[in-house]
């Protein structure tokens, strides 16, 4: 058996050794090791932030049909490869290979959004109060951004973040999550090919503590994008905002999905299996509260049983699967965690929540669903991003409202329903950064804002047009005649 590929940083246009790496493992396979990858230190961290801050002066004012032509490179070799890159994403994280290769198709997509939007800038020219005077409004780049991402989205996360910041002129150091390096470590291949002058781009793998921090901390660091838990996200905001450093936060949600009493139920129950239990359940946008109105109640809860004993668990790469593997062992303990807390606290388990044995050993688990839980249970509060979600029964719409909105977080709210009035007074109700009306909660463009609020999010929306507010700074001159 030949020894597992060494994957290296990418820093000021060079692949860079490290003194540690780390195995990156299959968890639809134990035994299938993808390559392992580069741990980075603190002073590795400083040569990349160095880089970046070196290359910016050069790159914020460079053409932008360079920096198009650049982007769209890489969109297409991403669109070009998306199987392979979805095979790999499929062994590293566990999504089932459909969704591994919706996922690099959207992250191609999503370079050549902003590879036109390099040159669709605009800004504003307006006459001045004062006679003779002219008022030009314009947008530059922030400087150099730390990006820091999440394991349950490994390329399309890195590519709404990495995509908008090179568009804008910045220059990027990019942390990926240390649970899924192998498609980051793919992206900044496909990256450190497509024509960016060095250390305009930069890849550091390993440690939140060591890397996440070291970026953090940094002043020669303009600004900071995470998407992550809420504890790390809340201390990032604390330590940027403590050296002025602009922060952009994504992070946890309790997403409601309400069932009215005129739902299609059919309709319903499906949205509700994709938003709660696809991609394993480990998405923010995840349904895992299904709140249901009295009339229905019953026969939802009966007929979300029967759809539930369809649902095949397995392999990532098998055809035919609708659920990989839990990405992690400590991301499966958690979910069998909540899985006990549920039953311990009176919940009723209507379907799964048992570990399936498959032909390899991995982190397999049937999609749990509870009923009889109540509002003030642990499971309806907080996030277990895992296949486990709970039926509350509520009286009618405004109880279904009211509970909808009764949480910390406030990223993604569904509802299904034939009426247009309730339907669009949800929309205007909510307390989410985000409705879906006759859709599952999971599943958004890539073209328009993402982002939530309350717990949720902090800072200006990520995706589309709305992404050059984090990544551009606002500049006002006045001409005189």
């Amino acid at each position: 058996m030949t020894d597992p590929k060494r994957h290296n940083h990418y820093i000021g246009g060079e692949w860079v050794a490290a003194t540690a790496y780390s195995a990156n493992i299959n968890p639809s396979d134990l035994n299938d090791v993808i390559g392992e990858y580069a741990q980075a230190d603190a002073a590795q961290v400083q040569t990349a932030i160095d880089a970046a801050r070196a290359a910016f002066p050069a790159w914020s004012t460079s053409g932008i049909q360079a920096r198009s032509d650049a982007l769209d490179k890489v969109g297409s070799e991403i669109l070009a490869r998306k199987e392979e890159l979805g095979t790999l994403l499929a062994r590293e994280e566990g999504k089932t290979l459909p969704e591994a290769i919706g996922e690099v198709s959207r992250a191609g997509n999503i370079f050549k959004f902003f590879a036109g939007e390099c040159l669709r800038l605009s800004g504003d020219y307006l006459p001045s109060v004062r006679p003779g005077v002219h008022v030009e409004v314009t947008r530059e780049a922030l400087g150099v951004v730390g990006l820091i991402t999440p394991w349950n989205f490994p390329i399309a996360i890195p590519a709404w973040k990495i995509a908008p910041a090179l568009a804008y002129g910045n220059c990027v150091v990019f942390k990926p999550a240390d649970l899924v390096p192998g498609c980051a470590w793919a992206l900044a291949e496909i990256i450190s090919r497509a024509g960016f002058p060095a250390g305009v781009f930069n890849l550091v793998m390993g440690s939140g503590r060591v890397v996440g921090d070291a970026i953090v901390h940094s002043p020669k660091v303009d600004g900071v994008s995470f998407t992550g838990s809420v504890g790390v996200g809340r201390q990032i905001a604390i330590n940027c905002v403590s050296r002025q450093a602009k922060v952009q936060l994504e992070m946890g949600g309790k997403n409601p999905q309400v069932i009215l009493d005129d739902a299609d139920l059919k309709q319903a129950v499906e949205l509700a299996v994709q938003s709660a239990f696809y991609s394993t359940g480990q998405r923010c946008t995840a349904s895992s509260r299904l709140i249901v109105t009295a009339g229905i109640h019953d026969k939802f809860v009966e007929a979300m049983a029967e759809r539930m004993r369809s649902i095949k668990v397995g392999h990532a790469l098998q055809a035919g699967i609708d659920i990989g593997p839990v990405v992690s062992r400590a991301q499966l303990d958690q979910d069998l965690g909540y899985i006990d807390i549920a039953r311990n606290e009176g919940a009723r388990l209507v379907a799964g929540g048992s570990l399936v044995t498959c032909d390899t050993e991995g982190y397999f688990l049937a999609p749990a669903l509870f009923a009889d839980s109540t509002a003030d249970m642990r499971i309806s509060r907080e996030e277990v991003f895992g296949p486990v979600a709970n039926i509350i029964k509520v009286a009618d719409y405004e109880a279904a409202l009211a509970m909808a909105n009764d949480t910390e977080f406030g990223l993604s709210a569904g509802i299904a329903t034939t009426s247009l009035k309730y339907a669009n007074h949800f929309k205007r109700h909510s307390q989410a950064g985000m409705v879906m009306v006759n859709l599952p909660t999971a599943g958004v463009d890539y073209h328009v804002p993402f982002g939530g609020r309350k717990g949720s999010s902090y800072g200006s929306r990520e995706q589309g047009r709305y992404a050059q507010e984090f990544y551009t700074v606002v500049k006002t001159s006045y001409i005189g005649s």
